[in-house]
């Protein structure tokens, strides 16, 4: 969905982003800075008619990290799967995703929405009909869980304590086709117009009023998104896809049986043709031929991915997705360089509930950039027991100093590798965070 900003958003853009920044500092949004989370179940972000005609109150549960302090956290909204006829936000294909999000720091939203088929079970097979309306009342209900939050930051007073600019949807399998469907499809004349979007005729859909953002609840404001994370759905059209629309991270098993890997039919429960889609294969060519921004993670010889279970095969297709997760969202919430690629497990760094990973004390780092040697000035602190820890970007210590009662200290190369380390000090109870760069 393109974007136009005027001058005052981007200056506030730019603010933002640097209170996120900062935050990155002690390893936020790269490793498990946050042990576990906390939950808040059935929170209610909207409601609509079903395709029954009966309403149906829209619930979301919502992870935080736990013993946070940020008041300005980017958020991830994930929706589940089910053919858009099952599924639901306590599901294990989304949850642990939102766990670990919570843990890496992020707000992360799992939602409920609206599913089921008019005719189907009832009524006869069903069709393209169904099913595009089926995919409407879902993106409808995603857009509206989008704006729920930025209604709540305007004028809710912020209960979640998110950055309204830094939302991000993401998706597994039909949860894969709604993160598609808000970011690319921007116009109704986009939507097939076998669809019925006004409830009329003798066959009518219910539910579809309201035009491309629906009537889910929260109106006024934007349902944009930074970006989007696609495990194993696909879109209606990637003509759709225009230079300047929001990036993806695409995520899909080139066997997958349940939603197509390239271009082709997708069936319901493989026996009900229902509509002609693109899939993550073809959704990356598309963005690559468009400019847009975008990863793409092929899941060679496997199914629909992402497949629960506690085997060796499922342990590891989840370790990749997480992995690539949080390596194209760091892209963007931490402006790091965006990599596309696995680069070993995240690891745990613990800050606690009382390190203050943004900066609150007067620690200074010089010079960095640094070329042999560094210094930290310590003289904030009062204790004459300070430590000093370096982690790499894989979470790995590489140096540790105990006992330390300077006001300054020096710490040498010692072979460091070229690249960003983050330095942890632990004094007077608390654990502070600051960045280092080695050239």
């Amino acid at each position: 969905m393109k974007k136009i900003y005027s001058s005052l958003f981007t200056f506030s853009l730019c603010l933002a982003g640097a209170n996120l920044s900062a935050q990155c500092i002690g390893g936020r949004y790269h490793n498990y800075v946050f042990p576990t989370y906390t939950l808040t179940s059935d929170v209610q972000y909207g409601s609509n008619l079903k395709y029954n005609n009966l309403n149906q109150n829209l619930l979301m549960d919502i992870y935080e990290p736990q013993g946070d302090v940020a008041t300005n956290r980017a958020l991830v909204i994930v929706a589940h799967g089910g053919s858009f006829v099952g599924g639901n936000k306590t599901g294990t294909d989304v949850v642990p995703l939102c766990r670990d999000l919570a843990k890496l720091g992020y707000v992360a939203v799992s939602i409920e929405y609206r599913t089921g088929m008019t005719h189907f079970p009832v009524g006869g097979p069903p069709d393209s009909t169904d099913a595009g309306a089926a995919v409407m009342r879902a993106v409808h209900d995603g857009r509206a869980a989008v704006r729920y939050f930025r209604k709540n930051a305007a004028v809710g007073g912020n209960t979640y304590k998110i950055d309204p600019n830094q939302i991000y949807f993401a998706g597994v399998s039909a949860g894969g086709f709604m993160a598609l469907h808000i970011a690319y499809m921007d116009l109704l004349s986009e939507f097939p117009s076998y669809v019925d979007t006004t409830g009329a005729g003798t066959n009518p859909q219910y539910g579809l009023h309201g035009g491309i953002e629906g009537l889910s609840g929260n109106p006024g404001y934007s349902s944009d998104v930074k970006a989007i994370v696609n495990i194993c759905g696909a879109l209606g059209d990637v003509a759709w896809m225009q230079p300047g629309d929001e990036p993806v991270l695409s995520l899909h098993g080139n066997l997958d049986a349940t939603v197509p890997y390239g271009s082709a039919v997708i069936y319901l429960f493989g026996q009900y043709p229902l509509l002609v889609v693109d899939g993550s294969k073809t959704i990356a060519q598309r963005a690559n031929s468009v400019g847009i921004e975008n990863c793409f993670k092929t899941y060679y010889n496997q199914n629909h991915i992402p497949e629960v279970g506690t085997s060796a095969n499922n342990v590891a297709q989840y370790d990749t997705t997480i992995v690539y997760m949080r390596n194209f969202l760091e892209h963007y919430t931490c402006n790091s360089p965006v990599l596309c690629s696995y680069n070993g497990p995240i690891q745990t760094i613990p800050l606690g509930i009382n390190d203050e990973a943004v900066e609150t004390q007067n620690i200074a780092v010089f010079p960095n950039p640094a070329e042999s040697a560094f210094t930290i000035d310590l003289s904030a602190f009062s204790t004459s027991n300070i430590t000093v820890e370096l982690y790499d970007v894989l979470g790995k210590q590489v140096k540790k100093v105990s006992g330390i009662n300077n006001d300054r200290y020096t710490l040498s190369r010692d072979g460091m590798k070229s690249g960003s380390y983050m330095i942890r000090i632990t004094a007077d109870g608390k654990q502070f965070s600051r960045k280092l760069t080695l050239k």
